[in-house]
């Protein structure tokens, strides 16, 4: 049971109302994200902060999650492991492209490759684990 973007888009805006991620994309495992860079996600020296890569690293899993096996809330994170490559441009947004790597019934992990838009060199690469909750039987 996978869920459309238009589902996620709906879902995202009423749990997460001030969520600043862009759904480019999403399907197939694999889900594209951007997020406009401003003054918020800077640190001092001009860059982009690492929690903010981390951030779209993670959501960029858990929608191509959500696309894959429906909407599924208690989805939660596990474990995510960074890897910093290069300086991303502040001036440029940040995109964020998924693959899951593994949907296990219990666990899923998945890869995520940031870029500066309008780059090809890759600015991080993460690796992220989703737990997701056991399936209940429903209550006669």
């Amino acid at each position: 049971m996978s869920a459309t973007k238009e589902e996620i888009d709906a879902f995202i805006h009423l749990e997460f109302p001030k969520s600043k991620y862009n759904i480019e994309s999403v399907g197939d495992s694999k889900a594209t994200l951007s997020l406009d860079v401003g003054s918020d996600e800077l640190r001092p020296g001009g860059t982009v902060s690492g929690p903010v890569l981390m951030g779209i690293a993670d959501v960029a899993i858990y929608i191509a999650i959500l696309g894959k096996i429906g909407i599924v809330p208690l989805a939660v994170t596990t474990s995510l492991t960074i890897n910093f490559l290069r300086r991303p441009t502040a001036e440029a947004s940040i995109v964020a492209e998924c693959s899951l790597i593994k949907v296990g019934r219990a666990l899923i992990v998945g890869e995520v490759s940031l870029y500066s838009k309008g780059s090809e060199d890759m600015v991080a690469h993460v690796v992220g684990t989703y737990s997701i909750p056991p399936k209940r039987d429903k209550l006669k």
